[in-house]
């Protein structure tokens, strides 16, 4: 996969999805959390100092839904706090911020979600510290969120046990969209971009339709992320 940019800081690279743009993007730099960690802003300077990306992926994140109602320190530390370090790092020497979130800022009690659409109300605390994530980012100028959803390689439960709305599909299959939108971030005209598979309540196994952006595809017009992946892929190929 080509990059567009040549310095691109990773945060949450040992993660589920950091692991997978790190295969995509070989040229990733990942700092261990011991070199830059969320929560002690002097070691996000450094490293910025250090490595000077171009651009800054955020996925760096704590996603465990459940443990976060039990743990909302926990849960606030990592998602609010540690963002807001990040973008005052990020603000105070420039670049780019591409920030992954997640498309539970939406209550979830139907499909068809748009970039325009209102979020919330938030359904639980992860949702609630998403959001307020979003808006620290919105903070940099220049500043692209992707909300999306994915699940491990090898789904772990025999059942899901919530019937909502839910753009979920399996890293791997969400990973490379991500990639692509990372790599060309400069190209994407918008500051909010949904990458996500076809709409399903959770208690059904995914489509394996293509990938749309905020699943408003339907037969009169294409999402904003569909026309420019078909963009840069074309243009990849010219």
């Amino acid at each position: 996969m080509p990059d567009a940019y040549n310095f691109i800081l990773l945060t949450g690279g040992t993660g589920r999805l950091g692991q997978e743009l790190r295969r995509l993007l070989p040229g990733l730099i990942a700092p261990t959390r011991s070199e830059m960690d969320l929560g002690q802003p002097h070691t996000i300077r450094a490293a910025l100092d250090r490595y000077a990306p171009q651009v800054l992926v955020h996925a760096a994140a704590y996603t465990d839904v459940a443990g976060a109602e039990r743990d909302h320190t926990a849960c606030w530390q990592t998602n609010v706090v540690g963002t807001r370090h990040l973008v005052c790092a990020l603000r105070q020497r420039g670049g780019r911020l591409v920030y992954i979130s997640t498309d539970y800022v939406f209550y979830g009690d139907r499909g068809l979600y748009t970039e325009e659409d209102p979020v919330g109300p938030a359904r639980n605390y992860y949702a609630l510290s998403k959001l307020v994530a979003e808006e620290i980012v919105r903070l940099v100028p220049d500043h692209l969120v992707i909300r999306t959803s994915f699940r491990p390689r090898d789904w772990p439960y025999p059942v899901a046990f919530q019937d909502v709305y839910t753009s979920q599909d399996y890293v791997d299959i969400i990973a490379p969209e991500i990639g692509l939108a990372i790599a060309h971030c400069g190209d994407i005209p918008y500051q909010t971009l949904h990458i996500a598979t076809e709409r399903n309540q959770s208690m059904s196994w995914p489509s394996g339709g293509n990938l749309t952006c905020s699943q408003a595809v339907n037969n009169r017009r294409a999402s904003p992320y569909q026309t420019i992946s078909v963009s840069i892929r074309h243009a990849g190929n010219s």
